[in-house]
């Protein structure tokens, strides 16, 4: 049976006010992939555009998202993230990996979050460099780790 659906089928939100308080954590990743002329003036810029400075503009963006999440995906509950982490990067072949992680004491897990915040932190990276090109590609947006509650998961490849 489905999470989000009552016994009569309809969508509902989790009760999890019978769940134990844990601490709980996940990390998601995303990746934008830059054409070579885009990553190689943005190094030259010193990864800045008009703009602004686009990893650190990513980073704030991410953060309030994975704290925003309950408002962008409905059945999510409210929660007050202890810590909200986001790394960028970008390696010699021009891909911006992306790296949110999050954490609380809670009741139900964080993964939405991680993964917003790692979704949004994306987004921001291509809307800040879509003057330069249309052909950046947001890949490989994907749940990293998760720890607590019933079970734990780690992907079986991680980048």
């Amino acid at each position: 049976m489905l999470s989000h659906v009552d016994s009569d089928g309809r969508p509902a939100m989790v009760d999890v006010s019978d769940k134990q308080v844990t601490q709980r954590s996940a990390t998601a990743a995303a990746i934008v992939r830059l054409p070579a002329k885009v990553a190689e003036t943005l190094r030259a810029q010193g990864f800045s555009t008009a703009k602004g400075p686009v990893f650190h503009t990513a980073i704030i963006a991410g953060t309030m998202a994975a704290k925003r999440t309950h408002d962008l995906i409905p059945f999510c509950h409210p929660l007050g993230l202890e810590k909200c982490r986001i790394e960028i990067d970008c390696d010699d072949a021009g891909d911006v990996h992306i790296i949110c992680t999050v954490s609380l004491h809670g009741r139900t897990g964080v993964e939405m979050e991680a993964l917003t915040g790692a979704s949004v932190a994306a987004l921001t990276v291509y809307d800040m460099c879509k003057a330069l090109s249309h052909d950046i590609v947001i890949d490989q947006t994907r749940l990293l780790e998760k720890t607590g509650g019933k079970s734990d998961f780690h992907a079986a490849v991680q980048d």
